[in-house]
């Protein structure tokens, strides 16, 4: 009897241990098959550009596989070369970022708002917003100089208008019924906008907000590349004209990191303070 008892017991264990494995490898093969469809293209585009020199059908010395980008970048970071770059390219762009979060949320709100006020700003928003902000450099550079303020100027110009246009839409966008509930149910003013208006359009000043940030590095590259002795752009520029093509490559994919660190911060953000706009949350 006690055999047969500890017989079960081993066939219990055994057939327990074997869902387990079993339950283990479809998670696994889950996530493998999430992986492959997700990256599979950007993995299958990095391998071939990776043997593509060595197979003669591309300039390795033009065009560097990624390998040694990747030890550029590696170098670059350790010896410490690329971090003072970083922080000042992270500075200018985000004292640029920050003053047109805090210029342009409020006035968005405030333009969503009143409608008269909207009317008589959008002519001169629209004609601004449609001028290029490098086209407006050289400008920004004659009344500011060739210094930090004209670069973090041009950034701040052309992320104010995704985060203030975002905000307006945002905010017009809100469903007039809610406020007219809140309005009857006897909410003031101010309550219907901070319990209504300001979190129906959370999820809209987010979208502008992420616009805003990959549009702070794209000027921040063209504002470094112009009379700038440091920063990510610099090295980007440098490393071109003495021909270092695998560091200059190295530079653009640090943009390409920092661009993507920014969205993902942001997501993550949206997602914690708009958990309500995502009903599978």
């Amino acid at each position: 009897m006690a055999l047969e008892t500890e017989q079960q017991g081993i066939l219990q264990t055994y057939r327990e241990t074997y869902f387990w494995q079993s339950g283990l490898a479809r998670d696994a093969g889950a996530l493998l098959r999430s992986l492959a469809s997700r990256y599979g293209l950007l993995i299958a585009f990095a391998a071939l550009w990776q043997i593509a020199p060595a197979l003669g059908w591309i300039n390795a010395a033009v065009l560097p596989p990624p390998d040694a980008i990747l030890r550029a970048l590696w170098n670059g970071i350790s010896s410490g070369r690329l971090l003072g770059d970083i922080a000042i390219s992270l500075e200018r762009a985000g004292v640029a970022f920050v003053a047109a979060v805090v210029v342009g949320i409020p006035l968005g709100l405030f333009m969503g708002q009143i409608r008269i006020v909207e009317r008589s700003l959008d002519p001169i928003l629209q004609l601004f917003r449609q001028t290029s902000a490098l086209a407006l450099y050289p400008v920004f550079i004659l009344l500011l100089g060739l210094g930090e303020a004209s670069k973090i100027f041009v950034i701040f110009w052309a992320t104010l208008f995704p985060i203030l246009l975002a905000t307006i839409g945002g905010v017009k966008q809100v469903d007039p019924k809610l406020v007219e509930m809140a309005r009857v149910y006897g909410a003031r003013p101010m309550t219907v906008f901070r319990r209504v208006v300001l979190p129906a359009a959370l999820p809209q000043i987010f979208v502008g907000l992420r616009l805003s940030s990959t549009t702070a590095l794209l000027l921040l590259i063209a504002a470094e590349m112009i009379g700038a002795n440091s920063g990510v752009g610099f090295q980007v520029m440098n490393a071109q004209y003495n021909f270092q093509i695998p560091l200059m490559f190295a530079a653009i994919l640090l943009l390409a990191i920092l661009g993507l660190s920014a969205n993902f911060i942001l997501e993550t953000l949206q997602a914690r303070l708009c958990r309500w706009a995502n009903p599978k949350d």
